[in-house]
Order: structure tokens, then sequence, then C-alpha cells
């Protein structure tokens, strides 16, 4: 039941252009050592615990899963171009694993350049 759980959540959503802030979720699964991480980011956030809260929130309320963040950063997405790159940090969440948030991101926009860098805030 867990993995199906687990299953169903998207590794990633993004806002459809712009830049923003953006966290790396780890969702584990309350019944067994199962985990998944998500990426998540959107402008209307003004922090990244805007996001982390809403996002883990509605997760946690639908059951079975912990949320816990393990870090955050910014994304600049140009559809346009199908461009995506990843940056920065979080001030409260640290610096995401841009890798991992990156490798998430490929798989739901494979016909995108997607590219990230530890520079910048």
């Amino acid at each position: 039941m867990a993995a199906e759980r687990l299953s169903t959540i998207p590794e990633a959503d993004i806002d459809p252009s712009g830049v923003f802030k953006y966290v790396l979720i780890r969702v584990h699964s309350t019944e067994e050592e199962a985990y998944v991480d998500i990426v998540r980011g959107y402008s209307w956030a003004e922090y990244h615990a805007d996001i982390y809260d809403k996002v883990s929130g509605d997760l946690e309320r639908a059951g079975g899963v912990d949320c816990e963040c393990i870090g955050g950063g910014r994304i600049k997405h140009d559809s346009a171009e199908k461009k995506i790159h990843v940056y920065g940090y979080s001030m409260g969440f640290g610096r995401a694993n841009h890798a991992v948030s990156t490798e998430k991101l490929k798989v739901r926009y494979p016909d995108y350049e997607i590219t990230w860098a530890n520079e910048g805030y």
C-alpha cells in the first residue's frame, strides 16, 4: 500500500514559466521504509517554507506519509526555449541537491535542456 501511495505522487511540479523558489521534499511512507523525493516550485511563494508548508500539509492530510524538506533553491523556467536552470539555496532549509532535483525535472520535461549550478541565491 505504501509504495502504491508514493507512486501516485508526481515527482516534479513547477510553474510553467518564470523565476521562482523551489524545495526538494522527501516524502516518507508511514507504513514501511520507503520514500520518494519530489520537486515543487511556484512563483506565488514569498518564502521556501510557504511551498513546503502547503505541499507537506496537503500530502500529510491525505494520509500515509510524513514529509521533510531536504533543501531548496531557485528555478528559472523558460517554456518558450524549453530550458530550465536550477540554482541557489534556501536561507531556511539550505541548498537542495540540485543534481537530484534536475533528474526529477528531466523525467517531467524530457524534451528540455535542464542545467544546474550551486552559484547564486
